[in-house]
């Protein structure tokens, strides 16, 4: 179908809540999305201008279909079901082949061992997790069986129980000794039971209860007994330092960051307690969605895989399907699941926490070149530029009065400065301070050069920025319409306290840049080094022509005049100063050469007014 046809379809959808699906040529789904009223959501497609991700996509549809659900919750668990069967292309997909690793206690066995499994039966056996990986998850194992006094050795009980001499683990104090006939079965399901506590969250429960039982054993004189429950509780008291074990809790809260960059970033943060005990964290291609939109999908599809569920879920930003989700994850877990978007406090430093980590694995897994290259496609996209703004070409004018006027070109290549591009005109044709008339004429001379074939302007930049507001656009437009050369223009404008704060066309509608940190800091960037340049060169010619006062006297070499200038300053201040001034900074000669040479132009000038005044 046309676009026109598309729209044309779209327009007689209901408004009703549904999902829709994207199809290509071949009828294959590109696309699935859920929407709240079926027809604005899909004709919105077929209308006005989109991020180019999202009109690669639409380039693509051919046709599509809508399914009409009851509620927005219907939607969003439909959207969820067909995104998972289709895998569209243009839908963010999570690897679904991680695998989060259980502990599995096996109840039914006489003398029940704690081992690692990737996936929940239906066994009757009990499942702890799931954990970030299998070498955590037998550190979870290792260290709660180590506590608890559990076996680890390769002896298999009942029967070995009492058939041998015990181990090195029992010498070690990290088992009773089962082997050995030195704890019994009893024992052993009680040490069971208190890591089955632990694995549960539950060791504040199990504490109390060892502590009531150690009192009740000293009073009774049980004083073997006590010591025995006094060990534990310390064990389990130790545990409480081991990240790897708190983590065998749970999380009871769960911080979801979100980081759009050269790839995109996506990070969950694990809590139990205060205590921070996991990470996950997936990067993917930049989504077709809004922020809002990427993470309600990320978080729908991470809880369907890892299949456990916190109590309290923080999320960085406002969705509209927010209520859905947090129903549909109530539902999945079998307990309630809070969802909340802090604004302040200790919760919004968790989510801030968790929007670092999302920014800086995104840092660490691109380069610099690719950072720099998505930065250029977002200022392509803000601009509307019909190609990648590879290379930028930025004016500045820097003038003191009438002095020295001149004015800059830096040029940035992919994104850095090109140094060896960098070129400085010191005007000519105005004797006055004027800084439209300024750019007119370094503009002019700058793509003549290019017109006649100069090696040194050859090439011609994609963007072109000008330091200045809409009349420095418009007169760089004008030149460059003059010579019929056609390139997007722009002015860097700057605010109240001279830093950049937007771009500007000649017909003073402005861009505003803050809203991308990569843009406005490569715009800043480019404004500040054309400006820094402009600065250096008018200095340089400055320097240059006061020095040459300072040279024109005898014995004042180049070292001399420096030394002068860092103490004065300013020629000024060198013609008011006294001899003995002049020499505190030179030696005697040069002193008296210097004071000799402006103070006698001062007697010569005197003179000839007195004289001018007895000719009258």
């Amino acid at each position: 179908m046309r676009t026109d046809e598309l729209r044309e379809k779209a327009n007689r959808l209901p408004l009703l809540p549904g999902v829709y699906l994207m199809l290509d040529d071949k009828g294959e789904v590109i696309y699935v999305g859920k929407a709240k009223a079926l027809k604005n959501r899909v004709t919105s497609y077929f209308r006005g201008e989109h991020e180019p991700k999202t009109s690669a996509m639409v380039e693509k549809v051919h046709d599509f279909n809508v399914i009409v659900a009851a509620s927005e919750f219907e939607a969003l668990v439909l959207e969820n079901s067909l995104i998972k069967r289709h895998q569209p292309h243009y839908n963010i997909l999570l690897r679904d082949d991680k695998a989060y690793p259980f502990i599995r206690l096996d109840v039914k066995s006489e003398c029940p061992r704690f081992t690692i499994t990737n996936k929940i039966a239906d066994d009757g056996a009990k499942y702890f997790g799931p954990f970030g990986g299998r070498g955590l998850t037998h550190s979870i194992i290792d260290t709660v069986c180590k506590a608890m006094q559990l076996p680890s050795c390769g002896k298999k009980f009942p029967r070995d129980f009492g058939k041998s001499r015990p181990c090195l683990n029992f010498h070690l104090g990290n088992c009773p000794g089962y082997c050995a006939g030195k704890a019994g079965m009893e024992e052993y399901r009680t040490r069971v039971r208190d890591a089955e506590m632990i694995l549960n969250g539950k060791s504040a429960e199990l504490k109390a209860e060892l502590e009531r039982e150690m009192l009740k054993a000293s009073d009774e004189l049980r004083f073997e007994t006590a010591a025995q429950l006094r060990d534990r509780l310390q064990a389990i008291e130790g545990l409480n330092n081991r990240q790897a074990v708190i983590g065998a809790v749970g999380s009871d809260t769960d911080a979801v960051g979100f980081f759009r960059g050269a790839k995109s970033s996506f990070s969950v943060l694990h809590y139990s307690g205060e205590n921070l005990v996991d990470k996950d964290f997936e990067l993917m291609d930049e989504p077709l969605e809004s922020d809002a939109e990427a993470v309600s999908e990320l978080v729908r599809q991470y809880y369907a895989i890892r299949g456990a569920w916190p109590k309290t879920l923080l999320l960085p930003f406002e969705t509209e399907d927010l209520k859905e989700i947090e129903q549909l994850l109530t539902e999945a877990s079998g307990h309630r699941v809070y969802i909340e978007v802090p604004q302040r406090g200790e919760k919004r430093f968790l989510v801030e926490k968790a929007m670092l980590n999302a920014k800086e694995e995104c840092m660490r897994f691109t380069t610099a070149a690719e950072r720099r290259l998505k930065t250029l496609e977002w200022l392509q996209d803000t601009l509307k530029l019909d190609v990648l703004p590879k290379r930028i070409e930025a004016f500045d004018i820097s003038n003191t009065g009438n002095f020295g006027i001149v004015a800059s070109m830096t040029v940035f290549l992919n994104g850095k400065p090109l140094k060896r591009d960098y070129r400085k005109f010191k005007i000519k044709e105005l004797s006055s301070q004027d800084d439209f008339g300024s750019m007119r004429e370094v503009l002019t001379r700058r793509f003549s050069r290019f017109l006649e074939g100069d090696s040194s302007f050859s090439e011609l930049p994609d963007l072109l920025l000008i330091d200045g507001g809409a009349v420095h656009a418009g007169i760089a437009e004008k030149v460059l319409k003059e010579m019929n050369i056609s390139l997007p223009i722009l002015g860097m404008v700057k605010d109240d306290r001279h830093r950049t704060r937007a771009l500007i066309y000649s017909s003073g509608e402005e861009v505003g840049i803050t809203g991308n940190p990569a843009v406005f800091a490569l715009i800043g960037t480019i404004q500040e080094e054309t400006h820094r340049f402009a600065i250096e060169y008018h200095r340089s010619l400055r320097s240059a022509t006061i020095g040459s006062q300072l040279e024109d006297i005898k014995g004042v070499g180049q070292a001399r005049r420096n030394e002068l200038l860092r103490h004065f300053k300013t020629i000024k201040a060198i013609k008011a100063a006294s001899f003995d001034e002049l020499n505190a900074v030179v030696p005697k000669n040069t002193a008296k050469a210097v004071f000799e040479h402006f103070h006698s132009e001062e007697k010569d000038t005197e003179e000839a007014a007195s004289a001018a005044d007895r000719e009258d």
